[in-house]
């Protein structure tokens, strides 16, 4: 390797990042894409606002039951072919859902589209964290989020234009042409960066590898954790549009903007990680992070113009990134030789905690109101920073060696 190709980038960081970033960018235009519309697509398919929350709920739970597949497959069968091939199949299930003639083909398409994203971002995370020592990993995670983060921030937003003008079904067709392409582009990046895997796994090792994972108690902390932050922040996010309608603001746009707000707050963490880091340490980034997450949930729950709504998210999604970003740190310090599994179940619970979420608000809403369930859901947010501060230690994975 010559001298210029082995030059860091990035503070030390590999260019390869940069691929990898794209491709969580492409997989995440489309995890938010029909929060801003949902008004819209409940009153064509004549089914109230919380029925169409489930698609929230089923993209996120199929993404979620397929983690402990994908992270199999990606230690077994190599990572970047499986990543590639994803973004495809999740490019194709939006054009199938902007097809779609019924609630449940629409319903279909949306599971599809969870298949196909979950199997992007962990494997994004578990490259990122094979190229990267853990001394510089959440940073270099940072920089996958980033992508990801840029991805929420533009679907979320494109998709309340788009809504505006092209329909629900214009929203889902034009983001589905866009993430076949960025599969073809990173398919071609990937080629050209040359990355460097470790061995494939065994199905023998693969085995060892989950046990090396449950034998460590960050584990149970972490999992845990996740589907906790999953629940009581996304679950949230269906919601969004319906609260802004409730005060008469009824433009698509105006709620995209509002949801993207979360997604810029992600991008300030990411802009903010590398200093932030050292100065609170990463008991202080959890506590931090989840108060600051808490705070705002209350904030929302006062139902302020949607100007200061969006304020609301971007500082939500700030706080919720400086937590988030230490968990999938401790994730991927579980195992070496199944890095992909332990990371895949990190998604797969976070995604179960979104699953659970939709619904969870949907009967807290319905029952207790809006001040009531979003003040609970702060409440657990400050006991989870503390409690993750208290009990996650760094400990060295059984098969570091």
């Amino acid at each position: 390797m010559s001298q210029k190709e082995a030059r860091p980038h990035d503070h030390g960081l590999p260019a390869a990042l940069y691929v990898i970033s794209g491709a969580s960018f492409a997989a995440a235009l489309s995890a938010r894409a029909l929060d801003p519309v949902l008004p819209h697509v409940a009153e064509d398919f004549g089914v109230s606002i919380a029925t169409a929350a489930g698609f929230a709920a089923v993209f996120a739970f199929t993404f979620s039951i397929i983690q402990p597949i994908v992270g199999a497959a990606a230690d077994l069968f190599g990572k970047t072919r499986l990543m590639i091939g994803c973004l495809a199949l999740l490019g194709l299930a939006n054009i199938l859902g902007a097809l779609s003639t019924s609630f449940s083909l629409l319903f279909a398409t949306r599971i599809l589209a969870g298949i196909g994203s979950g199997g992007v971002f962990p494997v994004a995370l578990s490259l990122t964290s094979d190229l990267v020592g853990p001394e510089k990993r959440q940073v270099a995670i940072s920089r996958t989020l980033a992508g990801a983060m840029t991805g929420n921030l533009l679907g979320a937003s494109a998709s309340g234009l788009i809504g505006d003008f092209l329909g629900w079904r214009g929203v889902l067709a034009v983001l589905g042409v866009l993430v076949i392409v960025a599969s073809i582009a990173v398919a071609a990046g990937f080629h050209g960066a040359k990355v460097q895997h470790p061995p494939k796994t065994s199905l023998s090792a693969l085995k060892a590898g989950y046990r090396t994972i449950f034998t460590n108690p960050n584990a149970y902390v972490c999992y845990s954790a996740v589907f906790v932050e999953g629940c009581c922040v996304l679950g949230l996010f269906p919601y969004i549009a319906s609260f802004l309608f409730d005060l008469g603001q009824t433009s698509l746009s105006i709620a995209g903007i509002v949801i993207a707000g979360f997604a810029v707050g992600g991008l300030f963490y990411t802009l903010t990680v590398s200093r932030l880091l050292p100065q609170l340490g990463v008991k202080g980034m959890m506590i931090a992070g989840m108060t600051l997450v808490a705070s705002q949930l209350v904030a929302v729950a006062f139902g302020p113009r949607w100007e200061i709504q969006t304020l609301n998210l971007v500082v939500m999604g700030w706080g919720f990134y400086m937590a988030h970003g230490c968990l999938q740190v401790f994730a991927s310090e579980l195992s070496v030789e199944a890095r992909a599994t332990a990371l895949s179940l990190h998604s797969f619970f976070f995604f179960m905690g979104q699953t659970v979420g939709p619904l969870a608000y949907g009967l807290g809403l319905q029952h207790a109101g809006k001040m009531s369930t979003l003040v609970a859901s702060a409440v657990i947010m400050v006991v989870l920073g503390l409690v993750c501060a208290t009990l996650l230690k760094q400990r060295a994975p059984a098969d570091a060696r």
